[in-house]
């Protein structure tokens, strides 16, 4: 099978261009009045695919406690004829190889990265073999750029406060770009000081549900509460009876062993919850999070005495699996293309092939895509579904060994 069909498109404003995809005086087919293809003018997305040589995303985070930093995609563009040169007057995109272009990569017609260029790398060599790498970010950049005024929250469950901060005169995100879980607990009214990070408010109130929040794929602002239900029906299911994988990478230890866990809450109070038994056998590991934003303490009380009992084991956890799309049927690789981070899938995986078989139930955390003519490769990092709650009569999440009642 071929890879999955890639397409690279970058926001050109090519009204001055003498090619430009814009209504045009005298011209049988862009120039009729009542014609609904051709505009005026102003900045559009214009295919590049037939230049890509390489595209490389990397979304997501490697660790439970971390917060999501801003996704990025590089894709090398051929410039044997300074295409893609910023000071060559003759390109066809001149005045357009700029910073702070929005570029959407998109595989089988799945959007799998919506940014913008940051900086525009050019490698010239002697023979003529020469690339320019477009380096761009998702929008996660534009928050941490953004400051909030002095202002006092009301009291609100996670979604609604995440959606007033987006709702506020600074950020002005629009509704049509969000994807936003309710949440599960009341965000309190502290005040929120002058000059505050956007990005680092709506992090720690997330932290504080807890859930987190990220930039999807298609360039939504996202936020996961920990109650999302997965359900078996919906499950990408990989390795034995799955997806075939091309490896695994399994990680088991104390990376997440945390068992003397200490929550304090703005303006509130301090809770410590200790996993004894588990001090005795591996020592005291210390998780410290300061300044929750949640309403109550018995909320604080809640998720201490949760961690406590979630971290206080050493994990035999799928940390990641590869996987090569080029040799998947299209329904497959769409599957894969498909996939969010905090979808959870189903990992079977048989060491060397000596059963039983090891099964997990993950939630994506990363995503990662490398891409050339030849190849589409992609890494997919996890974390196990720690929160997952019970879904009533699901085969799998209806489990009271899988889905918890409390969390």
């Amino acid at each position: 099978m071929p890879i999955p069909t890639p397409k690279v498109e970058i926001g050109f404003d090519l009204t001055e261009a003498p090619f430009s995809p814009f209504f045009t005086l005298d011209s049988a087919t862009q120039g009729r009045l009542d014609n609904t293809e051709y505009t005026l003018g102003g900045v559009l997305f214009i295919d590049v695919t037939d230049f890509v040589k390489t595209i490389d995303i990397s979304r997501g985070k490697t660790s439970q406690f971390t917060t999501f930093p801003a996704g990025q995609c590089d894709v090398g563009l051929n410039n044997h004829l300074r295409t893609f040169d910023p000071l060559y007057d003759l390109s066809p995109y001149a005045g357009n190889i700029v910073p702070r272009r929005e570029i959407r990569v998109s595989s089988n017609g799945t959007v799998t990265f919506l940014g913008w260029i940051e900086d525009w790398d050019l490698d010239y060599q002697p023979d003529g073999d020469s690339v320019a790498v477009a380096k761009a970010y998702d929008t996660s950049y534009l928050f941490a750029n953004q400051i909030l005024a002095e202002h006092t929250p009301s009291e609100e469950l996670t979604g609604a406060r995440i959606n007033s901060v987006l709702d506020r005169a600074e950020i002005g995100w629009p509704a049509v770009s969000r994807d936003i879980d309710p949440g599960t607990i009341n965000m309190g009214t502290a005040t929120v000081a002058a000059e505050t990070n956007a990005l680092n408010y709506l992090q720690n109130i997330a932290q504080s549900d807890p859930g987190y929040v990220f930039i999807t794929r298609d360039g939504k602002f996202a936020f996961r509460d920990r109650r999302k239900a997965p359900t078996t029906s919906t499950l990408v299911e990989f390795g034995t009876g799955g997806i075939p994988i091309d490896s695994v990478q399994v990680v088991y230890g104390s990376e997440e062993l945390y068992n003397d866990i200490t929550l304090s809450r703005k303006d509130g109070s301090t809770v410590i919850a200790l996993d004894t038994a588990s001090i005795n056998e591996y020592g005291a590991r210390a998780l410290t999070i300061t300044n929750m934003q949640m309403a109550n303490d018995a909320d604080l009380v809640d998720i201490a005495l949760g961690f406590a009992s979630q971290f206080s084991q050493p994990e035999y956890r799928f940390e990641a699996i590869n996987l090569s799309l080029q040799n998947k049927s299209v329904a497959v690789q769409n599957q894969v293309l498909g996939l969010e981070i905090g979808d959870v899938c189903k990992v079977s995986f048989t060491p060397n092939n000596i059963g039983p078989a090891i099964v997990r139930y993950v939630e994506v955390i990363r995503i990662e895509h490398q891409v050339d003519t030849l190849a589409h490769l992609v890494t997919l990092g996890f974390q196990e579904t720690r929160y997952a709650p019970i879904v009533l009569d699901d085969a799998v999440f209806g489990k009271l060994d899988v889905g918890t009642l409390s969390w």
